[in-house]
Formats: C-alpha cells, sequence, structure tokens
C-alpha cells in the first residue's frame, strides 16, 4: 500500500471514530432532553440548599430559562459518552502503539478518566456546599442572594475543569518519571516547591475565598504524594534525563 493510501485509511478510520462519537453523544443527549430541567435542578442542588428560606434562582434573560439546561444536558451527555469517546480514541491509535507502550498508555488514560471525574465530584459534593455556606453567611444584612441561573452554570462548569485538570497531577507525575525526564528522589526533592506552587494554583484557579482554594490546593499535594509513591513502584523505570 502506498503512503497516500495509507493516509487516505487512516483519515477515514479517523473519520468513522469522530462519527461514532458524535452519534454516541447525540443519542444519549436526546435520551437526556425530557430531563434537561431537572439536570440542572441537580447542578444547583448545592447553592439552593444553602440559599436563604423564601429565596431563589433567576433568569436576566428570556432564553436563559431553556438553553442553560441545555447546555447543563449537553454536558451530562459528554460525560456519559466519554468512556465510549475514548475507546473510540483508543481503536484508533492503538494499532501503531508497541506492546510495552499499550500495557503504559492504557491505565494512564483510565487513570486520568476516573481523576478527572472524582474532581468533578470533589467539587460538587464538597467544595460547593462549603464555599455557597461560606458567601451566603457573609453575606451583608440587606442582601438577598440570589444567583443568574446562567451565571452559576459558567461558575460549576470553571470549578469542575479546575478541579478535574487539578486531579491529573498524579498522571504528570507518573508520566514524567517513566519518560525518565524526573526520579522519585528528585520528586520529593521538590516537594515544598510543589506545595508552594499548589497554594498559588488554588489562588489563582478558584474563587477568591481561602476555603475553596485551600480545598484545591491540599488534595493536589495529597495527589503529588501519592504519584510520587506510583513513580517509586513503577517497574522498567527508564533512566533518563534526571539521571
Amino acid at each position: 500500500m502506498s503512503s497516500s493510501q495509507s493516509l487516505v485509511t487512516h483519515l477515514i478510520e479517523l473519520r468513522n471514530r469522530l462519527v461514532h462519537s458524535l452519534l454516541a453523544i447525540l443519542l444519549i443527549f436526546l435520551c437526556l432532553f425530557p430531563w434537561a430541567a431537572d439536570l440542572y435542578a441537580l447542578l444547583a442542588q448545592p447553592l439552593l440548599a444553602k440559599l436563604p428560606q423564601g429565596t431563589q434562582m433567576i433568569a436576566t434573560d428570556v432564553t436563559t430559562p431553556f438553553f442553560v439546561p441545555i447546555k447543563v444536558t449537553m454536558m451530562a451527555a459528554f460525560l456519559l459518552a466519554l468512556p465510549y469517546v475514548l475507546l473510540q480514541i483508543w481503536r484508533f491509535v492503538a494499532p501503531g502503539l508497541y506492546a510495552n507502550e499499550k500495557h503504559f498508555l492504557l491505565p494512564m488514560i483510565l487513570s486520568s478518566l476516573v481523576l478527572f471525574i472524582a474532581g468533578m465530584a470533589f467539587a460538587y459534593f464538597v467544595v460547593f456546599p462549603a464555599v455557597f455556606g461560606f458567601v451566603i453567611a457573609s453575606a451583608p444584612v440587606g442582601v438577598a442572594v440570589m444567583t443568574d441561573i446562567d451565571k452559576y452554570l459558567s461558575f460549576a462548569l470553571g470549578m469542575f475543569l479546575a478541579f478535574g485538570v487539578s486531579f491529573q497531577v498524579p498522571v504528570i507525575v507518573v508520566v514524567l518519571a517513566h519518560l525518565g525526564m524526573v526520579t522519585p528522589a528528585k520528586l520529593r526533592e521538590a516537594r515544598p516547591y510543589v506545595i508552594v506552587g499548589v497554594f498559588v494554583v488554588g489562588a489563582v484557579l478558584t474563587p477568591p475565598d481561602v476555603i475553596s482554594q485551600f480545598l484545591l490546593a491540599v488534595p493536589m499535594w495529597l495527589l503529588y504524594e501519592a504519584g510520587v509513591l506510583v513513580a517509586d513502584r513503577m517497574p522498567g523505570k527508564k533512566p533518563g534525563l534526571a539521571e
């Protein structure tokens, strides 16, 4: 097979994988669509539970009550379809990998997915109630807290992304150690700088309150330590740039 034919074959394969992924997301979205309002209510529950009695969320735009739940449903559909999407990506790239690369990359991909979802869950079940309780309790007397539903969605998505990405620290540490760019000894030596760094990241990625910054920084540090432990026990570490 010529190089041009091989390229066309790969492009067709990539197109098919993308189509399958998009169809899976669309199918799940259509199944969830009748419960779009309920999905938004579930997303907003941490805030609704902390609002004073008799207050509620508001919509300041005419189309917001319709489009915001649709956005939430699209996000939920993507998350539910993500394992299938990753499977399609894996089936596309796996034939070009060596056996040892497959044995390393597959656990890393699965770990990354689990950690991202764990980061989102941590933000929803731990961070949101703590932050909303603190913010609402700090409101001046006479101020009614009534958040716009679109602004809340933007806040929630930003926090989900921040915690989901931050929870990738162990994967990053293990990959760097596998590539030989760092050693477990060097990672342990860098601990003081890492502790300072995670608090800086927490200050940048979270709202300007101490609670959310602390709740992001401490898990990142603990996950870093977990990554160091895994890297220290990882078989077949490459002697590399850090040696």
